[in-house]
């Protein structure tokens, strides 16, 4: 994967603007641009301009107690959720998945787009250009694009493989892999969201993916969509995914071509011989 981007901290004057007292400390996860200060989150806002407004609004708006917890968005004194290009949201302590929490990660995922079923398709994803949202242009095949040539063999095995499938669009979390936390006795809280406009079960795929690429050992394997006949598309259109964002987030001095490469070429392979058909659980 490519080298995290070096840690920016908050000005004095972002925490005197959002309440919060105390020294930032560096979270890990991510992209590893969060910090913590005494009870609160800050990150540099993502996406395009309202994204990060929107986002809050809906964490807001979300319903308590439906099989998920989501932070609660700070605000500053005047209403505003980004001030000086940061966000802020409470903390709330927690064990990431998806190490031994595969279930648990899958489970958070279908409530909390059961929740956000009846939400419109925001016009901001029309705008976005970041190496994640062509990406996932790419692999629904509303875009081209060429790949690292460490890439292009799993890339163009993958695209020979994928073919039209149907499913409801609705705003889903396009990241959910490791971004679920828990916590005995308590819903698990979904974190650092970012909304796509996909099937409920391409946000699953994505997950499951992200296992039998980065996560060992692989979590059951590639079974997932509770016996759903379009599993095998999703999943090979979340790989697409995986694939284009990490070739848009590389450069010329890219080190791990060959180890990554590796890492795609077998989930395809996976894919093609049909692993994905076990009786395990993710």
């Amino acid at each position: 994967m490519p080298e995290q981007p070096s840690l920016i901290l908050p000005p004095r004057s972002v925490l005197d603007a959002f309440g919060v007292r105390g020294i930032p400390e560096p979270l890990t996860g991510g992209q590893g641009r969060s910090v913590r200060v005494g009870g609160a989150v800050l990150k540099p806002a993502e996406g395009t301009e309202g994204e990060s407004e929107w986002a809050a609004s809906v964490s807001e708006w979300l319903r308590r107690g439906a099989g998920f917890r989501v932070p609660r968005p700070l605000r500053s004194a005047g209403g505003d959720a980004v001030v000086e290009g940061w966000t802020a949201a409470e903390f709330i302590d927690g064990r990431p998945g998806p190490s031994r929490r595969w279930t648990g990660v899958v489970a958070a995922g279908r409530a909390f787009h059961a929740a956000l079923r009846e939400l419109p398709r925001p016009a901001f994803l029309d705008r976005r250009t970041h190496p994640w949202a062509v990406a996932d242009r790419v692999a629904w095949g509303e875009e081209e694009t060429a790949v690292a040539p460490e890439l292009a063999e799993p890339f163009a095995r993958l695209l020979s493989l994928r073919r039209p499938v149907e499913g409801m669009p609705q705003i889903v979390h396009g990241d959910l892999t490791g971004n679920v936390l828990f916590a005995p006795g308590q819903d698990p809280v979904v974190i650092d969201f970012t909304p796509y406009w996909r099937p409920p079960l391409y946000a699953e795929a994505v997950i499951i993916g992200d296992g039998l690429l980065w996560h060992e050992p692989a979590p059951g394997l590639l079974v997932g969509g509770k016996g759903d006949a379009r599993w095998r598309q999703m999943l090979i259109r979340a790989l697409i995914f995986r694939l284009v964002a990490l070739s848009g987030l590389v450069g010329p001095s890219w080190r791990a071509g060959k180890k990554e490469a590796a890492r795609f070429l077998a989930a395809t392979e996976a894919v093609e011989r049909g692993a994905y058909e076990g009786r395990a659980r993710p």
